[in-house]
């Protein structure tokens, strides 16, 4: 079965000066897959008609599908339409039930409607008009030598109500397309070149129709498996397999197969062990505790904690003793080891993590330079402690200290069920 290629335009100079984030591709893509279209390319372009007309050109020798959202507004500088309708060697021509549409919507908010808004009633007339309830700029679907082009607002939600209700259904009913399904293996722990090595015989035996992609992260490694087919059931049965293989070759670094964030599959983790887990927090000071706590339904497992920034708070509150800090410093395996140990005490949860470090940009020395982090996890009555040397801005170094932080509570607590 022939793949149905898509291209996604954005229209707007405000996409490119970077005011407005462009949020509408990354939707449309993960809707058209589940269709089984395959996304070949998002174009942002300006507000220009050459610019336009030349992308759109494009476009059409590599796709069979180009949606195009934004400049439908009523001010000049809204060009797609005008743009659109030369493109299709059309002329714009009253469309009622759209000027209807428009006409109620200024009822509702009890204003006159303006002649601007009037005009965006106008529509090409070799265009399939695409109804728009919720906003005054109509949506337009075109076909040319076997394409399918279509036009809708740039505003997210109107976008969004046009595709899911109208646009969606009827390039189903258009298209023959296969099926495409997505599997999802995270993982973390381990570097992508050093992944992509263990698995390598695993990658060059997949199937031709199931290829492989590394998404990595702070967290870890996602990959993506994504195979096409004629049959849904088939399909999505040898991506278990596939997914199944895996997990014997890399067994110590998956802690997830689907969308799951690793502070979720922590709470799994906890919730299904009936354990409760605290922190003790200096460098990242808090953004653990944050993270467990960002799960729904996480009160069932952490039950507080410490953020010890300063020494005397670390002595005060988490009673490390002063010996320890003079001896060793604050960051140091010794003084995190008791963070943990003593967090659990504090609180009297099973499972204590902390974290103790120079995040930076200050504070380094030649010993312990910026990006020297210790962390440590204490679960019945062992504690482990690991060294990070990250070097990377203030901000990379909390967000990596807490998924080491992570990741080692989750080993902490695999290893215990081994033992």
């Amino acid at each position: 079965m022939k793949t149905v290629l898509a291209e996604i335009i954005t229209i707007g100079d405000e996409l490119l000066y970077g005011q407005v984030v462009d949020t509408n591709s990354a939707w449309m893509g993960a809707e058209l897959t589940k269709l089984g279209i395959r996304v070949q390319q998002i174009t942002s372009v300006s507000d220009n008609e050459a610019h336009i007309i030349s992308t759109l050109n494009d476009a059409r020798t590599r796709a069979d599908i180009i949606l195009i959202t934004g400049g439908l507004g009523p001010t000049k500088d809204d060009l797609t339409k005008t743009v659109l309708t030369s493109y299709f060697h059309t002329s714009l021509k009253l469309h009622e039930p759209s000027l209807a549409d428009i006409s109620a919507i200024f009822r509702k908010r009890n204003i006159d409607i303006t002649e601007l808004n009037r005009q965006q009633a106008f529509l090409p007339e070799s265009c399939t008009p695409i109804r728009n309830a919720i906003g005054t700029a109509p949506g337009m679907w075109f076909e040319e030598d076997g394409k399918v082009f279509v036009s809708m607002p740039g505003v997210p939600f109107e976008m969004k109500l046009m595709m899911t209700e109208l646009i969606l259904p009827k390039l189903k009913a258009y298209f023959k397309t296969p099926e495409i399904i997505h599997k999802v293996i995270q993982t973390t722990g381990i570097a992508e070149s050093i992944l992509a090595e263990r698995i390598e015989d695993w990658e060059t035996n997949l199937p031709p129709h199931i290829k492989l992609a590394y998404l990595p992260s702070l967290s870890g490694v996602r990959l993506r498996l994504t195979g096409q087919g004629d049959e849904a059931t088939i399909l999505e049965q040898e991506l278990d397999n596939e997914v199944k293989k895996l997990q014997h070759i890399i067994p110590g670094y998956i802690f997830a197969i689907g969308e799951i964030p690793l502070e979720e599959a922590i709470g799994i983790l906890l919730k299904d062990r009936n354990l409760t887990i605290a922190t003790a927090e200096s460098c990242t000071g808090g953004y653990l505790a944050h993270k467990l706590t960002s799960i729904a339904g996480s009160s069932a497992y952490f039950q507080g904690s410490i953020i010890a920034y300063h020494n005397e708070v670390k002595i005060r509150e988490l009673n490390v003793k002063k010996e320890t800090l003079l001896q060793h410093g604050a960051v140091s395996e010794a003084t995190v080891r008791e963070m943990a140990e003593n967090v659990c005490l504090k609180f009297n949860t099973d499972v204590g993590v902390a974290t103790s470090g120079i995040a930076g940009p200050g504070g380094g020395t030649p010993e312990k330079p910026v990006g020297t982090i210790w962390v440590a996890c204490a679960f019945k009555g062992k504690t482990v402690a690991k060294l990070i040397h990250y070097n990377k801005d203030r901000k990379l170094n909390i967000e990596y200290t807490a998924m080491v932080a992570l990741n080692l509570i989750r080993q902490t607590l695999l290893a215990s069920v081994e033992e």
